[in-house]
């Protein structure tokens, strides 16, 4: 096809996804990701959603953080928003200018949610990398020949340092981002952050095993014990947000002649007291509580926990509250050095993935379909379900009842062969590299997703046949 008959083609998609969006007046702004065309709109109750199904190389379509997000795939989606930005009038429109529109529709709860998850952007490709490594120097300590081979051994060795230096920084690195994301000058975020692991403090690990004896203070009347914050996520979480918001207060009420001398010093002396006497004590108090919390489900409840969690895991993630577990997980492997959720969230994704199998089973001569669940199943394999979900199995209902049943028996399976991984971040193939391999863990993950991806499919398959029956006989 010559590059004439591309953009003519784009042009007539472009037309006619406006027209099933409202028109022109309708669109506020739009970008795109990698696969996806997003669109932020005034009204979103002129979408016509089967009408978008319906254009010429969509494979799907769904509404999220305030997004119309239209599928086309990697590559394609680059090429068709060039075409559809300049028929539209959008073209310039950044990633950022999109967020900021679609944040002025959401309901604070979604605001909430949506913020954390950005605070967890900037560090992600830090934690990504030393999860990865740690998978890499899981697999290298099993064998002999490593230990045995000098060479080999410091290759090891230096594996093993690059991927503790971002979780033996985490809480800095974390309470940099949140007061970047909250509006504060993020060098303020890291000289929080160094406090709260500042070396003359008393190791929080070595503390909570009584290995050390911490110092104490007398802070208007009270007892403070000068305890570090090492694994502390979520109370970097609230300092980056308390030490930005008293950054932007101080910028406004102090003079310009003196705001550069007084405004960081009353900023981070204000939030370091904070940090000792309210702000350090409740994050340590909701910490421990949503840790131990899933720690007594998965003790207490044992199998049928694992089971729930895993069922119910990618319906979270259709009400966008999956972007809390980043923390939630952090804090796992901060205290306990295993992460049980990320297998759990990671079989609960493939059995979407099998469930798109299974509807692309029963519709396996309609060209539509094809180009709509082949992507999306690739998709899966490696950690996105968003296509899956919203481009075929929520939309259809049973397939998503189906992948759902899938995950939570996969997830009975993690519990069954005490199945973890040693990061968080990636899940499906990718996050294979993160698998804790005690136990056969490496096998175990495979078979758990196996499972996943097999219920599923065959559960899509059969609701599929007695869906049709049930319409034939109507």
């Amino acid at each position: 096809m010559s590059d004439k008959d591309k953009q003519q083609r784009y042009l007539a998609i472009s037309k006619q996804i406006t027209e099933q969006i409202g028109g022109k007046d309708n669109i506020v702004a739009s970008t795109h990701c990698a696969t996806r065309l997003r669109i932020v709109l005034k009204d979103y109750d002129k979408i016509n959603k089967e009408g978008i199904d319906n254009i010429d190389l969509v494979k799907g379509e769904f509404v999220a953080g305030n997004q119309l997000q239209i599928i086309f795939g990697a590559g394609l989606v680059n090429e068709i928003y060039e075409v559809f930005s300049a028929y539209t009038g959008t073209a310039g429109s950044s990633m950022a200018d999109v967020k900021q529109e679609a944040a002025k529709k959401m309901n604070p709860l979604q605001a909430v949610i949506k913020s954390l998850s950005d605070v967890f952007v900037d560090i992600m490709p830090g934690i990504l990398a030393a999860a990865l490594l740690s998978g890499l120097t899981g697999v290298l300590s099993q064998w002999d020949v490593v230990a045995g081979n000098a060479t080999l051994f410091g290759i090891n060795r230096l594996v093993s340092l690059a991927s503790n230096g971002i979780f033996s920084i985490l809480p800095l690195a974390v309470c940099y981002s949140a007061c970047k994301r909250y509006g504060g000058k993020p060098i303020l975020g890291l000289v929080m952050g160094a406090i709260m692991l500042d070396g003359s403090l008393a190791n929080a690990y070595d503390a909570a095993q009584g290995l050390v004896q911490p110092d104490s203070i007398s802070l208007f009347g009270l007892n403070i014990e000068l305890v570090g914050f090492q694994g502390g996520i979520i109370i970097a979480l609230m300092m980056g947000f308390i030490v930005a918001k008293l950054d932007i207060f101080f910028d406004k009420k102090i003079p310009d002649v003196v705001k550069l001398l007084f405004s960081p010093m009353c900023s981070v002396l204000i939030s370091t007291v904070l940090l000792f006497t309210i702000v350090g004590p409740a994050g340590r108090l909701l910490s421990n509580g949503i840790t131990n919390g899933l720690i007594w489900m998965t003790q207490n409840l044992g199998l049928l926990g694992y089971m729930v969690f895993g069922g119910v895991q990618q319906i979270i993630v259709i009400t966008g509250l999956h972007h809390i577990f980043g923390a939630i997980e952090a804090q796992l492997l901060s205290d306990t050095g295993r992460n049980f959720l990320n297998p759990l969230m990671s079989v609960a994704l493939m059995g979407q993935g099998g469930a798109v199998l299974g509807y692309l089973a029963l519709n396996w001569k309609n060209n539509k379909v094809k180009e709509l669940c082949i992507p999306s199943f690739i998709s899966t394999l490696f950690g996105i379900s968003e296509p899956a979900i919203f481009g075929v199995n929520l939309r259809y209902k049973f397939p998503l009842v189906a992948g759902c049943i899938g995950g939570a028996i996969a997830g009975g399976y993690v519990f069954l062969t005490n199945l973890a991984s040693l990061g968080f971040g990636t899940t499906a193939l990718p996050g294979l590299a993160i698998c804790d391999p005690a136990g056969n863990g490496y096998i175990n993950y495979i078979v758990a997703h196996l499972i996943a991806l097999g219920v599923g499919l065959v559960l899509t398959v059969i609701f599929g046949k007695v869906t049709a029956k049930k319409g034939a006989a109507q």
